[in-house]
């Protein structure tokens, strides 16, 4: 089966290794979050308080991904990826012990989620970056396709794992052994060192590197499109961390394994979606047309649970809700990647990530505060609603002129004047331009 061009990145033995921590670790975090939401509802079974999980989490890759991206460039990324993980299982230890001890409160969870999600989205770039030093070019496809599977196998495995132990051995024990799989992947990391390095960015070519991001937004419609889109779906799509263990916990009294399985429906949902329904579908529509077919699923969804109160057919409904958020996730991504400058990439795509986890974080709140005002059946056809609407508003801001779009400098819309010298780079680019 490795022979096979999906599997021959695992044939690499430090890619393998890094591949098999990032499994276990990727379902130790699934699982911790599942215990933290139970706990959550266990200390204060209020809407919004379960709901700002979700913010919580989002907040810190708002916030954080692009310096953290500019960082992983700047330092070696095998330190700085032990360094966060420690500070990860200290973290995960502390809270540990103060649930065994019963110190807990639902503000200092909501704390802990948010510090738990500033190190993940400090060391997201890092661990995306280290790959390609670690796989040649031939096999860059298929450790992004590992790469895509471990976050399946997480997403379906942790939820049903951790609700079980916080059912049989207590919420401490999951947090304590997610503590320990983030030293495991310590143990994993440390034996790996850089064969190149890469030399540091100065200060200032760092702050003119992302104000010629800034430049190149400007005199780029399309790339506006594509941040609108994303901002706008996010907004939305956020109705399901926020509000589906909300309907889960107090519309249908779920259990802590229940709610696990919750969880791992929607995983379920998303790995159908990945693996079969997407590239049929692609093969017959376009991309724009694909987004739109998604979102409108995801409004049926938003419908479906605000009346759907059995739980076996609310499982299906989560799995639907996966389906529809991967169909359009995936194609908001493709259409985002060709608009992007290659020169520019990397730091495009922390925009992009930005922009999303923000509107995330922003659509937490006001979900949660919407289901606490007007209850959750209300709150979710009201969300499905306005998803309409908006769609209906953004219908001229088409998906499908990003796959023709060409972003070098000379064939910008608006011309960029040449630098003034071979070293001025894109910042003498739009220095030029703005004196235009």
């Amino acid at each position: 089966m490795i022979k096979s061009s999906n599997w021959i990145a695992l044939q690499n033995p430090v890619f393998r290794r890094l591949w098999i921590a990032s499994v276990f670790s990727g379902i130790c975090i699934s699982a911790h979050d599942t215990a933290a939401t139970w706990m959550m509802n266990t200390l204060a079974p209020s809407p919004l308080l379960i709901s700002l999980m979700s913010t919580a989490a989002s907040l810190p890759f708002f916030l954080f991904t692009l310096p953290a991206g500019a960082l992983a460039d700047m330092v070696d990324c095998r330190k700085l990826l032990c360094g966060i993980n420690l500070s990860l299982a200290v973290a995960a230890a502390s809270f540990a012990i103060l649930v065994w001890l019963h110190l807990t409160s639902p503000g200092l969870i909501l704390a802990w989620v948010f510090l738990m999600g500033v190190g993940f989205a400090f060391s997201a770039p890092a661990s995306i970056s280290i790959v390609p030093q670690i796989v040649p070019d031939t096999e860059l496809p298929a450790a992004a396709t590992l790469s895509g599977l471990q976050l399946n196998i997480s997403g379906i495995v942790g939820p049903v794992l951790g609700g079980l132990l916080v059912q049989l051995l207590g919420a401490s024990f999951v947090f304590l052994v997610n503590a320990a799989c983030f030293l495991f992947v310590i143990l994993t990391i440390r034996p790996w060192k850089r064969a190149i390095e890469r030399p540091k960015l100065r200060p200032e070519k760092f702050l003119e590197a992302f104000g010629a991001i800034v430049g190149y937004v400007r005199y780029a419609p399309e790339l506006q499109i594509v941040l609108a889109r994303n901002t706008l779906f996010a907004l939305f799509i956020s109705v399901i961390p926020a509000l589906m263990p909300v309907v889960g916990l107090r519309g249908l009294h779920l259990g802590p394994c229940q709610l696990g399985i919750l969880f791992t429906s929607i995983g379920v949902g998303s790995i159908a979606a990945a693996v079969f329904i997407c590239p049929w579908l692609r093969t017959r529509y376009s991309s724009n047309t694909l987004i739109s077919l998604a979102n409108l699923l995801v409004m049926f969804v938003y419908a479906l649970m605000a009346f759907i109160r059995q739980t076996e057919l609310f499982l299906g409904v989560a799995a639907l809700a996966g389906v529809g958020w991967t169909v359009a996730a995936s194609e908001l991504w493709v259409a985002a990647q060709r608009a992007m400058p290659g020169w520019a990439r990397g730091r495009m795509s922390a925009a992009v990530i930005m922009v999303s986890q923000g509107a995330m974080a922003l659509g937490g709140v006001i979900w949660g505060c919407a289901a606490t005002k007007v209850g959750l059946s209300f709150t979710l056809l009201g969300a499905a609603l306005l998803f309409l609407v908006s769609l209906a508003l953004v219908t001229p801001l088409s998906m499908n002129s990003t796959g023709s779009l060409h972003f070098d400098p000379v064939r910008m819309t608006k011309p960029i004047c040449r630098p003034k010298s071979s070293n001025g780079g894109h910042g003498a680019d739009l220095r030029a331009a703005r004196r235009d």
